[in-house]
């Protein structure tokens, strides 16, 4: 008996020796026969082990429930997803007077982090500085994590600003109002409601291009709350230097993420996997092929580079820097392949226009009974929209509709364009409308199907539509407006767009503006006018933006200009076939055919055995299944 009770003693001393629910459960046993003082210590046992019904059913056995009992308890519920009764239980706790230790915080703030709820993580952390416990590792690493990933801090920071904001006192007050539950609930809704009049007050108050500029400080003003709690901590660890690095980096805060690696160097700290995964979407992102080397170099040498994650995200960076070779290469190295694994290379072809490639891929991953996750349908479903395969792009559909991802928007959108691609702009819309929800992505890839098949007014449309419903149109939305306008003839409408989105959105227009523009007015037939427009921009000037000019120029028989275009064209690509064929065009149009044979001659010298026509390739499908 003397043996058991010892075994007991140590293992209620070091609960982490327990590893399963049957050995949690034979532990009681004994404490139920010799031990029933020491509840509380098996609570913290089941709290360990994330067993939340039996950690409930021995909680309500309490009379009065200690504090390690009401800290496993938060952090059961916790842990298990069940964050409101964890908040809920933590007020009842301060409600009845109990002094909690410096464990509990984590669990709270936890919580508060997963519900948005930061105007009562923000009470939580008036809490923590007045019981003195702003300066513990494990409470700091947990206000980082709420601090970098709650969204509203721009209403938040307008209402800390205003005369009537709360201090640390009132803060605190809310846990020991009142702590029962429907308070609590009240507590929190009234919460949101504060949040919902503020966001309400901006709408009216701000106008647009305010508004916009305030959203895109958001991560700024984010950042800068989740540096401030960083550096009152006098104890780093790894976790609070991911925690800020991950902040940086879903903010799209490339320098100071990699500042922050450097300073995790001189705190004597190497990254681990999760600082890298962290930080290689940045280094995609900017395309910044050496940085990702340098990682990938560091992943080697430290044994990350059969991580999964690190792979995925080198694949990405290598893709997007047209590496496409290097991407399969890390690809093939791993000798467990998973779903994101895949996804990675499917994507880094279809990227980089190896559409084959991505289908080959994407059915060798069903042969080996990887099953598809959204993000492979969203890689894959493009490559189907380039080939106009509309047979294979049938069959995933209807994958994807046994698999329930059809509400997914990513999915919708990529099913919108193949259709639309593939001449079924009906069922494109249908998809469309059927939409729970809609991004930026999803409303331009409708106006651009629509420009494409001389859906002129419906674009436009589209455009006000989007705009009503407070979406911001970025420079690829004008594209897609503009390009409806140019192929319907629109001009005062085309150049209404184009002066919005300068003066009222202060989007920079780009070669494609320009070009749209350009061919807007030369369908119309005013030539000197398109001619001015591109002349007119600052920079960056293409062959392929004077090219629709010099199309307008044959169709009008404008040979005066066509000789001017052709020289513009001349100063950026002086082998450019398409340009000299309709020089030749152009003066056939009026009857000049010795100048049209003059350049014919003139290119068949220049690219003899080059211009022998196009074959037209016939896709061969085979049948996905599931």
């Amino acid at each position: 008996m003397e043996s058991i009770q010892t075994i007991i003693k140590t293992l209620l001393r070091n609960p982490t020796l327990i590893k399963s629910k049957s050995e949690a459960k034979q532990i009681h046993a004994q404490i139920v026969k010799s031990f029933p003082i020491h509840t509380s210590s098996l609570l913290f046992i089941y709290s360990k082990l994330n067993l939340l019904p039996e950690s409930l059913l021995l909680f309500n056995t309490l009379p009065t429930p200690p504090v390690l009992a009401w800290k496993s308890i938060i952090k059961c519920y916790s842990s298990n997803g069940y964050f409101l009764e964890s908040l809920n239980c933590f007020v009842k706790m301060r409600g009845l007077g109990i002094n909690h230790d410096h464990n509990v915080f984590p669990s709270v703030l936890k919580s508060c982090t997963h519900l948005m709820y930061f105007k009562f993580g923000k009470s939580v952390h008036a809490c923590v500085i007045r019981v003195g416990l702003e300066f513990d590792i494990f409470i700091g690493n947990a206000l980082l994590s709420m601090y970098s990933k709650v969204q509203r801090f721009s209403a938040l920071e307008v209402f800390d600003e205003s005369p009537g904001r709360m201090t640390a006192d009132q803060n605190e007050s809310i846990f020991v109002s009142d702590h029962n539950n429907n308070n609590f609930y009240h507590k929190v809704s009234e919460f949101d409601k504060n949040l919902g009049i503020l966001n309400q007050i901006s709408d009216q108050e701000e106008t647009v291009d305010e508004i916009m500029r305030w959203k895109n400080k958001e991560g700024d003003v984010r950042m800068r709350s989740v540096r401030k709690v960083f550096e009152t901590m006098p104890e780093r660890d790894i976790v609070s230097y991911n925690t800020v690095i991950l902040g940086y980096a879903q903010s799209n805060m490339y320098n100071e993420a990699l500042m922050m690696i450097k300073e995790m160097g001189r705190a004597n700290l190497k990254p681990d996997a999760f600082t890298l995964s962290n930080v290689l979407p940045i280094v995609a992102e900017y395309m910044d092929i050496w940085k990702g080397k340098e990682i990938h170099g560091y992943g080697v040498r430290h044994g990350f580079h059969r991580n999964e994650f690190i792979v995925s995200g080198l694949t990405d960076v290598y893709a997007n820097c047209n590496m496409v070779e290097d991407s399969y290469r890390l690809f093939s190295s791993l000798s467990k392949k998973d779903s994101v694994s895949w996804c990675s290379i499917i994507a880094a072809c279809v990227q980089n226009g190896l559409f084959d490639e991505g289908l080959r891929l994407f059915r060798q991953m069903l042969s080996v009974n990887i099953k598809p996750v959204p993000i492979s349908f969203s890689s894959i479903i493009p490559a189907c929209a380039h080939l106009t395969a509309l047979p294979l792009g049938q069959q995933l559909h209807g994958y994807i509709i046994r698999g329930y991802f059809e509400d997914n928007m990513y999915i919708a959108s990529s099913l919108v364009h193949m259709y639309a691609r593939c001449g079924n702009i009906k069922l494109a819309m249908r998809i469309f409308d059927n939409m729970k929800q809609h991004d930026l992505v999803s409303w331009t890839a409708m106006m651009m199907e629509f420009a494409l098949h001389g859906h002129a007014y419906d674009a436009i449309s589209l455009f006000e539509q989007m705009e009503k419903e407070g979406f911001r149109p970025n420079s690829v939305a004008f594209v897609a407006v503009l390009t409806a306008c140019s192929h319907a003839g629109m001009v005062n409408e085309g150049l209404k767009f184009f002066n919005k989105m300068v003066k009222q959105y202060k989007i920079t227009p780009d070669f494609e503006h320009y070009a749209c523009m350009a061919d807007l007015l030369g369908r119309a037939g005013k030539l000197e006018e398109a001619f001015g427009f591109i002349c007119s921009m600052p920079e960056n000037k293409t062959a392929s933006m004077w090219l629709p000019l010099l199309a307008a120029c044959r169709v009008h028989k404008n040979v005066e200009l066509a000789e001017k275009v052709s020289m513009q064209i001349c100063e950026f690509d002086t082998e450019n076939a398409g340009a000299d064929l309709l020089l030749s065009d152009t003066y056939s149009s009026v009857g000049r055919y010795k100048d049209a044979a003059n350049v014919r001659r003139m290119l068949s010298k220049i690219r003899k055995g080059l211009y022998k026509g196009l074959v037209r390739l016939q896709i061969t499908v085979s049948p996905v299944r599931n």
